[in-house]
């Protein structure tokens, strides 16, 4: 038996997971969860990396504990970065990509190189956290700081140092930057000269599925080797999407949902620039695809709740919003006002208002809200897929945390008018592990790493249904949708 450590960090919640490789089947356990939240520090949202570091230590304790700990892996979200100095230590916290600092960065990079300028050379959708705007925005803080920083690591390039000391760039994070040219796969240096960025702060470039060395400072846990894995959670998601063949359509659905397909090579037509696409780099494709608002919404409002001493299991949120009335409460999901707003529920009624809808009340109502918007987003965005691709597509892979939501999974199906295969729920996980065998020779390929992972996975499927209702709802989204911009639309 072959004992691997995926370790996931969600932007909510992180877990190390322990995988179990017989040869022909991988299993999957979790053997440590904790929080991923940022904390506030001199007035910013900051990453508080030395305790994801701790928590990640403990987890590899547990398993090494017990069985040999052959490999670990590491995913996160996207662009989050540490700076490093001369002497290998952390600048200061990198900040978190919710932080509102970082908005002083576009207006400054705008005017010094266009969006179409950017979004030519890098193939990657504007949001205004992107790497590059947090980059411009803390140098133009703090520039000594930047200055005697000698490289930038993405946060688990970042975590991957810590353990080896060995500091590397991982090809499907470093492209979420908006740093990495799609002409030569490499740092875009002309982008960094013409923004006035250092190019010396980038370190090189690592295909996914390759060993970065051993974990020298848990010698008494092995010590495992590293793994380059796919290390934005996206990409280690796609991984574990469980198609045959493609093409294929995938939501990865978290605290975000990605929404997208795989291409061979980019897609920066002028569509795709209007559309706001994103290009971001996979295991031998790229990921075509683009960033909805995702179950933050209903995170957040879960969240207010329990504060204000009314605490609600999804279960109960979701008998609730069947109950309420249907496409009432109609809003873009999508709205820069969701990214961190003091009040998601007041955030909400306010969207519905601007849509001439009346704000909803009960908690039903609002669950329902979220869910409906969510799914008409969606499509919406699938159907740009479909006219950027060409592609016909037969379903669609929910994969991540959201996929065990039914009720939205459902209504995805009935308002996609597509047959939805749900899970695996851990998928990024499942991705992480996988691609650890990848690097550890055991499996070869990643067509061989899906099959073992149909092996392994149970699906859930859903079939479409009250299709005709959800066609004038979304006759009536998309008309709404666009007399009004939005963060995806701008």
């Amino acid at each position: 038996m072959l004992h691997v450590a995926a370790v996931d960090l969600g932007a909510s919640s992180g877990r190390v997971m322990h995988g179990l490789f017989d040869g022909s089947r991988l299993e999957l356990e979790e053997r440590h969860r904790f929080s991923t939240r940022p904390v506030k520090r001199d007035g910013h949202l900051v990453v508080d990396v030395d305790t994801l570091y701790r928590a990640i230590e403990t987890g590899l304790r547990y398993i090494a504990g017990v069985h040999p700990l052959a490999s670990v892996g590491i995913d996160s979200w996207a662009v989050d970065f540490g700076l490093i100095d001369e002497v290998g230590r952390l600048v200061q916290p990198p900040r978190h990509y919710r932080d509102g600092a970082h908005e002083v960065g576009v207006r400054r990079a705008m005017q010094r190189i266009s969006l179409e300028d950017l979004f030519r050379e890098t193939g990657i959708q504007f949001l205004p956290f992107n790497s590059i705007y947090q980059l411009i925005a803390l140098q133009q803080e703090n520039e000594p700081l930047v200055l005697r920083s000698r490289l930038l690591l993405l946060l688990p390039d970042l975590l991957n140092f810590m353990l080896t000391g060995v500091a590397h760039a991982e090809w499907t994070n470093a492209t979420t930057t908006q740093l990495v040219s799609v002409r030569t796969k490499g740092w875009a240096t002309e982008v960094l000269e013409r923004l006035g960025l250092p190019a010396s702060l980038f370190p090189e470039i690592r295909s996914p599925g390759t060993l970065l060395g051993p974990a020298r400072h848990l010698v008494e846990v092995g010590p495992p080797q590293v793994v380059h894995v796919a290390s934005h959670d996206t990409a280690s998601a796609v991984v574990a999407v469980p198609a045959m063949g493609q093409p294929y359509l995938y939501i990865s659905s978290g605290t975000w949902s990605l929404v997208g397909t795989v291409v061979p090579e980019p897609i920066t037509s002028d569509d795709a620039l209007r559309w706001n696409f994103s290009n971001e780099g996979g295991v031998g494709n790229y990921r075509l695809l683009k960033n909805v608002m995702g179950l933050w919404l209903l995170q957040e409002l879960e969240r207010e709740w329990a504060t204000s001493g009314e605490p609600v299991s999804l279960p109960q949120m979701l008998q609730e919003a069947q109950r309420a009335q249907p496409f009432a409460h109609l809003f873009d999901p999508d709205h820069p006002r969701f990214l961190r707003p003091p009040s998601m529920t007041e955030a909400i009624q306010q969207a519905v208002k601007e849509w001439g809808g009346h704000p909803p009340e009960e908690r039903g109502e609002m669950v329902r809200a979220v869910l409906e918007s969510l799914a008409l987003k969606y499509r919406v965005v699938v159907e740009e897929v479909k006219a950027l691709t060409g592609f016909h597509y037969d379903a669609v892979h929910v994969v991540g945390g959201g996929s065990q939501n039914a009720l939205l999974s459902q209504w995805t199906a009935d308002c996609l008018g597509l047959p939805v295969l749900a899970g695996p729920s851990e998928a990024s996980a499942w991705g992480n592990a996988l691609m650890q065998l990848v690097a550890l020779g055991e499996i070869s390929n990643l067509e061989e790493a899906r099959a073992l992972l149909r092996s392994s996975v149970a699906l859930r499927a859903y079939e479409p249904a009250n299709t005709a209702s959800w066609e004038d709802a979304y006759a009536r989204f998309r008309e709404r949708l666009f007399h009004r911009p939005t963060l995806a639309n701008s």
